[in-house]
């Protein structure tokens, strides 16, 4: 077993094409995880999210 967790320092960040995709896959990634931003418009894109898997693992999915 390691000492070491994820954090949200780092992250992947995916573009994604379409609205309705981009709503598929924040469901399932936060699913089991959590959501560190809800899908909304935040100024510097129109459609943005933030969330952790059930991993731990740090998603930014945006709306290209």
């Amino acid at each position: 077993m390691h000492d070491f967790t994820f954090t949200p320092s780092f992250s992947v960040f995916v573009d994604v094409a379409s609205a309705e995709e981009l709503d598929r896959r924040f469901a399932g990634l936060s699913d089991g995880g959590g959501v560190l931003m809800p899908l909304d418009d935040y100024g510097f894109s129109r459609r943005f999210g933030w969330v952790n898997d059930r991993f731990g693992v740090s998603w930014q999915l945006n709306l290209a």
